[in-house]
């Protein structure tokens, strides 16, 4: 007989500041609203193909550093990419991105990679810039429950 478990949500992020731990913090209790999904959280720098190939859909967070995505993130994806790339298709996925003033860049890079994984984007993306305000801690939690719910 085989068991069912429940849907798991791998959070893959990069927070080497206070403001993005904030915003892992708000992440954290968005998917805490959503009954019956296990939140796995794992730094980009350690988390690998074993981790993405468990997980339902995946939330991706990182600064915005000089214009590109953390190179955390990029390590993240170099890591995956080819060992995950046949087997997480269609994978649900959702991205926030904090910066001190434009996270465009970092933006588009995740979705030229996340297009080429073929990955489904769940939520639109979010893109934050500065001390995070109470709204934008709301939209984390949104964000994080809306991919959470997906699953």
């Amino acid at each position: 007989m085989q068991t069912s478990r429940m849907p798991r949500l791998l959070v893959v992020h990069h927070t080497p500041s206070p403001n993005l731990q904030a915003v892992l913090e708000a992440v954290r209790e968005g998917v805490a609203m959503v009954a019956e999904v296990e939140l796995v959280v794992r730094p980009a720098l350690s988390a690998g193909a074993a981790d993405l190939l468990q997980a339902d859909g995946v939330l991706l967070g990182t600064p915005a550093n000089i214009g590109y995505m953390s190179g955390a993130l990029k390590h993240f994806f170099d890591t995956v990419y080819y060992p995950c790339l046949d087997a997480t298709v269609g994978l649900p996925y959702g991205v926030y991105v904090h910066g001190g003033d434009d996270t465009a860049g970092a933006l588009r890079a995740i979705a030229t990679i996340t297009g080429a994984l073929r990955w489904q984007q769940v939520a639109a993306p979010l893109s934050l810039t500065g001390p995070p305000s109470r709204a934008d801690l709301d939209a984390c939690r949104e964000l994080a429950a809306t991919v959470a719910v997906g699953l």
